[in-house]
């Protein structure tokens, strides 16, 4: 997976590459879709949600940038694959999860695998953590049709945020970086994610 999904498309970060190297991607996926841990594809997570391919998932931990001082927060745990990886590179994970089933899958497979930097709460994702704030790095995993304010807010000044932004079912892949209270924004590539359900995000 890594040689032909990530190295041969352009994914060069070498504390990206360790990362996938050493998160088995396999423990994230339920029951009978194991098969399909280590395809080029998204694959159903229950709940009406996904873990994204391999390839969108290190593409967007290299734009992240994440070094071992950052506090990261990300937006929607789902299988826990995401939260696992940024857990490898920062110092801390914070991670909001939608569904409580997610949620507590996620936690208890990262408590047993021996992430220890990794906290996980149920909640609008949209909101962010703002007791925990504010955030070196934020990801958001799921379709939104515009950054949400409490999420511009938490992010610390010269912080790095990556989003799929756009229309429901089709979207662009987005960093923004916050530089004197300003973001600066960068388009990636095109995308398609689940939609981001919340006060600021898709209404139901």
């Amino acid at each position: 997976m890594v040689e032909q999904q990530l190295i041969s498309r352009g994914i060069k970060n070498r504390r990206v590459i360790d990362a996938f190297l050493k998160v088995e991607r396999h423990r994230f996926i339920p029951g009978g879709l194991k098969i399909s841990a280590y395809a080029d594809h998204p694959v159903s997570i229950g709940e009406g949600q996904t873990i994204s391919q391999p390839y969108i998932v290190a593409l967007m931990t290299e734009y992240l940038d994440v070094s071992e001082s950052d506090r990261v927060l990300e937006i929607g745990t789902g299988s826990g694959y995401q939260a696992a990886i940024l857990a490898e590179m920062s110092k801390q994970v914070y991670s909001i999860e939608k569904f409580l089933s997610l949620a507590k899958r996620a936690e208890a497979l990262l408590q047993e695998l021996g992430y220890c930097n990794i906290r996980i709460k149920v909640g609008d994702g949209t909101l962010g953590w703002q007791e925990e704030s504010p955030f070196s790095r934020i990801i958001i995993t799921a379709a939104t049709p515009a950054i949400p304010p409490p999420l511009v807010e938490q992010l610390s000044e010269g912080g790095k945020m990556i989003l799929p932004q756009g229309e429901r079912f089709s979207q662009v892949l987005t960093l923004v970086e916050k530089q004197n209270g300003e973001l600066k924004s960068e388009l990636i590539c095109g995308c398609v994610f689940v939609p981001l359900i919340g006060e600021y995000g898709y209404k139901g």
